[in-house]
């Protein structure tokens, strides 16, 4: 299949809707210009008409349609959602009654793709995961000097606009968050799911919404293989009732009698044994990766890497996973070391956006930090994030929108002693940190987890911890 001739003969002349002017869909646009389309592009901001790019696509015909009513007209042939848009807003179901096609830029590039796709959802880890699983591809092939391993999707640059230089040679590696998957009818070949607990239930209706626009990611076409958590109930339930092939993997048990319902067939596992990851298909098992080669601290990435080791079976050598296991230091953002100023590590994991992330980084350090928490909601209970602070930081810092509702949570666990356990309340994130340094004494751990989202005070999670590497390095 040409893929540029594929989409001209698709869309030359349609009226094609985009609802978002972000980092996504500007590519997308440009495609569809070049596919000789009549595109409008929708969106809230109206300060994008001042922008060189908007002008540049007007002189090439593109419409927009901006402000708040930025909807009001939207009909055509296809409607383009930008991941954050609900698809079920009135006027999208209305346009979509009177015969438009509802899709999204990830849709279309499943649609085009001539690789292999490899894709990866969860709750949590799956940045980390997607990174390590593209390393190990990405490494491999080279070796091979045949193909390339390309990533995007929730992360780095868009994949659409790569699509022509792929070939069939070459493997995608796909990071997919829950507002892409809500409306996919197609699926990556492998599929992954890390685990799954409370998240966006700001923007999900509720939990089931949730976990269902998750499991798109192996429904449809051409996925073969489901990568799924053991030790989590709810994907252990979604595999439960797949009838795909399944590989579990477990940091808890170390057997695949332990691991693989005995029912199952055409399932493997991936566990650890004595300090060594095995992949073990049910009759033999194979030594992958000694746990101790595993440079990033923590439990948590013992499970992204056993992750990575089973969406990458057959494509990439036991040697490999090794030489990126002990080069291999982490995603921004995520435990990452910022320095050590008079004794004091410092630790910025912007990333933590939920209480299971904020959990998963404190079961990584070796010893009791010193925390700061907070900012927006997304309808998440903070309970559990209580019991861990109170059981095992020295102090908590709150700051950001949050902060009230963690406190809260905080006062009335039965762990909490207020004799013991200092917690400070300071609604100012720079004022926040600087506390949190102020507090600490040499030896101690001073840890940006926020168990919450970004948006009351910054764009994403990377403005966050990108200011508190800069407080920190000013200090």
């Amino acid at each position: 299949m040409d893929i540029r001739t594929y989409i001209t003969d698709k869309y030359s002349g349609k009226d094609c809707r985009v609802l978002g002017f972000g980092r996504s869909n500007r590519p997308l646009v440009e495609i569809l210009v070049l596919a000789g389309a009549r595109v409008t592009v929708h969106d809230g901001d109206e300060d994008i008409l001042n922008e060189d790019k908007t002008k540049e696509l007007i002189s090439r015909g593109v419409r927009f349609a901006l402000g708040k009513d930025y909807l009001n007209s939207l009909g055509g042939d296809y409607i383009f959602r930008s991941p954050g848009i609900r698809p079920d807003l009135p006027e999208i179901s209305a346009a979509v009654d009177n015969g438009a096609k509802l899709t999204s830029e990830m849709e279309l590039f499943f649609e085009v793709c001539p690789c292999l796709i490899i894709g990866i959802t969860g709750s949590d880890g799956k940045t980390t995961t997607t990174t390590v699983t593209h390393l190990l591809l990405k490494t491999e092939l080279e070796k091979k000097g045949k193909g390339k391993a390309y990533v995007g999707g929730n992360i780095g640059a868009p994949l659409l606009p790569l699509v022509f230089e792929m070939t069939e040679d070459d493997v995608a590696v796909v990071e997919l968050s829950s507002f892409q998957l809500h409306t996919m009818k197609q699926s990556p070949s492998r599929a992954v799911i890390t685990n799954l607990s409370e998240n966006h239930l700001n923007w999900h209706k509720n939990m089931d919404e949730y976990i269902d626009a998750k499991c798109n990611i192996y429904r449809h076409s051409p996925c073969s293989r489901l990568i799924t958590n053991a030790e989590n109930a709810l994907t252990s339930e979604i595999a439960s009732s797949s009838e795909l092939p399944i590989t579990y993997f477990s940091s808890k048990r170390s057997s695949y009698s332990d691991i693989v319902p005995p029912h199952r067939k055409n399932c493997s596992a991936v566990y650890e044994d004595g300090g060594i990851i095995y992949f073990d298909g049910g009759k033999e098992r194979e030594p992958v990766l000694r746990v101790s080669d595993i440079r990033i601290p923590g439990r948590h990435n013992v499970e992204n890497y056993m992750t990575a080791i089973a969406v990458t079976h057959g494509l990439v050598s036991p040697e490999t996973v090794s030489e990126i296991a002990t080069s291999f230091g982490g995603v921004d953002h995520r435990l990452e070391f910022v320095r050590e100023k008079d004794g004091v590590r410092y630790y910025n994991s912007s990333i933590d956006s939920s209480p299971t992330r904020t959990a998963a980084a404190l079961s990584a350090l070796d010893k009791a930090p010193i925390i700061i928490c907070g900012g927006s909601e997304k309808n998440v209970e903070f309970d559990e994030l209580a019991r861990d602070l109170c059981t095992k930081v020295k102090a908590v810092v709150l700051t950001g929108f949050a902060a009230p509702h963690i406190l809260a949570e905080i006062e009335k666990c039965p762990s909490y002693d207020k004799e013991k356990l200092t917690v400070k309340h300071i609604p100012k994130f720079d004022e926040a940190v600087l506390a949190a340094a102020e507090m600490a004494e040499m030896g101690d751990i001073v840890l940006l987890s926020p168990a919450c989202a970004s948006f009351d005070a910054f764009k994403n999670f990377e403005e966050r911890g990108n200011r508190f590497k800069t407080i920190i390095n000013g200090l």
